[in-house]
């Protein structure tokens, strides 16, 4: 695939959301067992409280999620994932920012959509029979992942030969054939996978070198938020990681993430206020040097 630059819209659906600087996915997990607030979110009120709160913060996009893809978990069955997912939905549809949801269950993903969702996180990178083809059909947008193995063993043993080269591999795999099923890149988004099959130096290894991964034409999202590559650095639990989440997120903006999936939305919002004021002075004064330099 060829290399591009990522477009400057991210269209979900019925939005229309500009990423000429990193957006906020604010993250509400309608889970009893997800590894940082599994249990607060389960029910509807509280979910929906939640989302509310987040956007009142900054947030550009919610991701619901009612199956917990934590290391070791087990699957969900269908009918309890949605009994969890649609009450939720049904309230947030009609909101003024993208609803995602984080499914990879072609099932679930038409049920959301056609209750309102405009926005697909999924996990397994559309391989699971038909979901490709939902997405295809529809006009919303759609973030794919790298994961190797599945989350009840992709903590085992993860190996790779290059951890660059093949994570990058099977992205550029995912976007050429949502692009051959007719997808356009301003629906699609990429997602390393931090933690989805990885060892502490592979998860660094794609931090460190994320930008590779901005260079096919699509947007590019870094999921990081108090994940535990996070914790066995600096020794806290996951509500104790916010500052080395804001600095993990900052890290991925510095290579080209341009969507940051993220716990604490308002901590990271601010952190990124700084860094845009940063880099306008930064490009103002480089500006202005070479107009100087003109004249």
């Amino acid at each position: 695939m060829s290399s591009s630059l990522p477009p400057r819209l991210l269209r979900c659906g019925r939005h229309t959301l500009s990423i000429d600087a990193p957006r906020v996915v604010g993250i509400v997990n309608l889970t009893p067992d997800s590894f940082s607030d599994g249990g607060r979110f389960l029910e509807a009120a509280a979910a929906i409280a939640h989302a509310e709160k987040l956007i009142s913060e900054g947030a550009a996009i919610i991701d619901l999620g009612a199956e917990s893809s934590r290391p070791g978990a087990i699957a969900l069955p269908l009918d309890e994932e949605l009994r969890r997912l649609m009450p939720v939905l049904r309230v947030l549809r009609d909101i003024d920012v993208p609803i995602s949801v984080d499914t990879y269950k072609p099932e679930v993903m038409r049920a959301a959509l056609d209750a309102g969702a405009s926005m697909i996180n999924d996990i397994f990178a559309l391989r699971h029979a038909g979901a490709l083809e939902v997405i295809a059909a529809s006009d919303c947008a759609v973030c794919v992942m790298h994961m190797q193995g599945e989350p009840q063993t992709m903590h085992l043993a993860p190996s790779y030969g290059d951890v660059i080269a093949e994570v990058r591999r099977f992205l550029a795999e995912r976007v050429a054939a949502l692009v051959a099923a007719g997808v356009a890149k301003e629906r699609i988004v990429v997602d390393p996978g931090f933690g989805f099959g990885k060892s502490l130096q592979h998860n660094y290894r794609l931090l460190g070198e994320f930008a590779a991964f901005t260079h096919f034409g699509v947007a590019a999202l870094a999921g990081i938020s108090r994940k535990g590559m996070l914790g066995k650095v600096v020794g806290r639990e996951p509500e104790q990681r916010v500052s080395a989440s804001v600095a993990a997120a900052l890290a991925a903006v510095a290579r080209g993430a341009r969507l940051l999936r993220v716990h604490d939305v308002a901590a990271t919002v601010d952190a990124l206020k700084v860094w845009e004021m940063v880099e306008n002075c930064a490009r103002s004064e480089t500006a202005q040097a070479v107009l100087n330099n003109q004249n």
